[in-house]
């Protein structure tokens, strides 16, 4: 009974994880099409406005229910808040606009789940066993395979530049908050743990919304940016960041960050469909590749050793 419970969970689990990273392919392609026409801080910041916004009438009684939690472990919501909203996104908005798309692609998809699970490892004490290790190999070969198209010169000719490195923050941001997501306290709500994230990290940006405000300007309030702040609220965020935290307390934040894999593996579909862009056999291979990674990450080998076993005996 306690086994099919635990393979429910972890079904459950990953289908939210893998569900959050198929909004998130979306929202990289959002962001690329706005980059020209809204700042990159007030992108984030409207994004999370409207997020907390939108969570506002769904959570206020809770939040005023356990504003005792936030009070007593305010330093941990702040953390959280400032590295999973403040700025992760930001440095990735801003990373956009020095950085080319596979630049962008490759740290962010490559080094966040490595930063996670070894966060994971060092915070929570969560094991890495070789099968996660394999596994994640494996994934960063598909992403490698798709993102270089085939090419080694693509791969060799990579170099940092500012836009990398920006990524390479807003990585170990998201890797933070991971971590910090697996602690939320447990006698809180997800949906009030979230909105409290949401309307600290938006509070934290406004100076600084305010500073580019007047340094860059506005941007057009059209149907096309309202739309991209629209999705990016509702879907990248607050439907996005529900799957993930659930996710996280039920698999873990090591099984977890893998999946984020499949975020490249996901944009390419949407772009075929979305952009009209052609799929070849190098996306068939990469997409093979990761879920083989995310397949043997994931695999509970003394279970399957296990049930091999009983088999041979029956």
């Amino acid at each position: 009974m306690t086994e099919t419970k635990s393979k429910n969970q972890f079904l459950l689990g990953a289908s939210m994880a893998i569900l959050a990273t198929m909004i998130w392919a979306g929202n990289f392609i959002i962001a690329r099409s706005a980059k020209s026409s809204i700042p990159p801080i007030s992108l984030a910041f409207y994004r999370w406005l409207s997020a907390t916004i939108i969570l506002l009438p769904f959570t206020w009684h809770l939040f005023i229910k356990e504003i005792a939690i936030v009070k007593k472990q305010s330093w941990f919501f702040l953390l959280t808040a400032i590295a999973g909203v403040s700025l992760f996104n930001t440095f990735v908005y801003i990373a956009g606009h020095y950085a080319e798309a596979i630049n962008l692609a490759l740290i962010g998809t490559t080094s966040s789940p490595v930063f996670s699970v070894i966060l994971a490892r060092i915070f929570l004490g969560e094991k890495i066993p070789l099968n996660r290790i394999i596994g994640m190999l494996i994934c960063i070969v598909g992403i490698l395979l798709l993102l270089s198209k085939g090419s080694w010169e693509v791969l060799r000719t990579f170099s940092f530049t500012k836009g990398d490195w920006w990524m390479l923050a807003a990585a170990i941001c998201f890797a933070i908050y991971n971590v910090c997501a697996k602690k939320k306290p447990a006698n809180m709500s997800t949906r009030n743990f979230l909105f409290t994230v949401f309307l600290m990290g938006t509070i934290f940006l406004f100076p600084f919304y305010i500073a580019e405000l007047n340094a860059k300007g506005g941007f057009s309030f059209n149907f096309s940016n309202i739309g991209a702040i629209i999705y990016l609220g509702l879907g990248a965020s607050v439907i996005c960041f529900l799957l993930w935290s659930k996710s996280i307390q039920l698999i873990g934040t090591g099984r977890a960050a893998l999946f984020g894999n499949l975020i490249p593996v996901f944009s390419s579909i949407e772009a075929v469909i979305l952009l009209n862009e052609k799929i070849s056999s190098l996306h068939i291979y990469s997409f093979i590749l990761v879920i083989a990674g995310l397949l043997i990450a994931n695999l509970q080998i003394r279970s399957f050793i296990q049930d091999i076993t009983r088999k041979k005996t029956v």
